[in-house]
């Protein structure tokens, strides 16, 4: 059953800019407008089941993070347990290490383990093309007020959604909360509408107090995910690179990348992928080529400084006319 939320019940993060400020984990130059759900429709069925898988795949995935266990083993096993439910990845599992934010997840080669850490799990799933989104933290490292931190102010974000709202007032909730466990919002991170086919759109929901900012909608879809960190607040781009999407149409002379630009287009269209997803030997060196001509663009994992820890949670969420329905509830 899906849980729905009014105003008055029982939060992903946003730079100080404003709606216009775009710091979505995975997001593009030049973000779609948001798409309305028509409520009831099969556009919102097709929503609906795919928060379902997420939200199950997600507890269980949980369950499997443990010192000693394979990020690799256990993004493929969340990649192949959503397709066995119904759905496809709407992205590649992100497995994000203390102070790493987002955008982190493993190679074809990879060998990391779980260790004493903090661990943030961001899962998608479309059916179709319509999509959810959810992420959570493990805390292996000792920190659960950190952990505990975001998980509340998501919480209390949800409390205050109804038709009307501004997407600045969402953010001084999550704001306050995480401000009231001693720890800073990331606040160039932003949540993010969700689009047909499109991982990011309009609204942005800043994870802080902002000065303008959108109205929701009945019908309106989006992510709430608030970030905190025992850092500053303020994510920056490593140097690894291991997702990509689909910038635009385009041609290239080398077969390798043009097998791999054919597979990119008609199995991931304009959703991220992982260099470990394509068939070819050569990914990377056909990614590579791709980026060149500015067909592909690349997601570099986002963090905090070094030794700082980075904790999230978000939930996905339909506006509906007395609060909403969040889709990605756990069952």
């Amino acid at each position: 059953m899906l849980e729905r939320r009014q105003r008055g019940g029982p939060g992903r993060p946003q730079s100080s800019g404003g709606d216009g400020d775009d710091g979505n984990p995975l997001s593009a130059p030049g973000q779609p407008a948001t798409m309305s759900i028509e409520l009831e429709s099969e556009e919102h069925e097709k929503c609906r089941e795919a928060g379902e898988i997420l939200a199950e795949v997600r507890d269980e995935a949980a369950e499997r993070v443990a010192v000693g266990a394979s990020h690799l083993e256990l993004a493929e096993w969340a990649e192949n347990r959503i397709r066995e439910l119904g759905g496809e990845p709407a992205f590649p599992v992100n497995i994000s290490i203390d102070e790493e934010a987002a955008h982190a997840t493993p190679s074809v080669d990879d060998e990391e383990t779980f260790g004493e850490e903090m661990i943030n799990l961001d899962i998608g799933v479309h059916v179709d093309g319509w999509l959810a989104d959810t992420a959570v933290t493990v805390d292996l490292s000792g920190n659960s007020d950190l952990a505990e931190a975001p998980a509340e102010a998501l919480e209390a974000a949800l409390d205050v959604i109804e038709p009307g709202v501004e997407t600045g007032e969402i953010g001084a909730v999550i704001e306050e909360v995480i401000d009231g466990y001693g720890y800073n919002p990331v606040v160039n991170l932003t949540g993010h509408g969700l689009g047909h086919w499109e991982q990011h759109t309009t609204p942005n929901i800043p994870n802080r107090a902002v000065s303008q900012g959108t109205e929701l909608e009945v019908g309106d879809h989006v992510a709430i995910e608030p970030f905190a960190t025992d850092g500053g607040g303020k994510v920056r781009e490593g140097n690894d690179e291991e997702i990509f999407a689909l910038e635009r149409e385009g041609s290239v002379r080398d077969r390798t990348a043009r097998q791999a630009l054919e597979q990119i287009t008609e199995e991931f269209k304009t959703l991220p992928f992982a260099t470990r997803w394509l068939d070819s030997s050569r990914a990377s060196m056909a990614l590579r080529r791709l980026q060149r001509n500015d067909i592909v663009h690349g997601y570099p994992v986002l963090k905090e400084e070094d030794g700082c820890l980075v904790s999230q949670k978000e939930h996905t969420i339909i506006v509906t006319e007395d609060g909403c329905e969040v889709t990605t509830q756990s069952r």
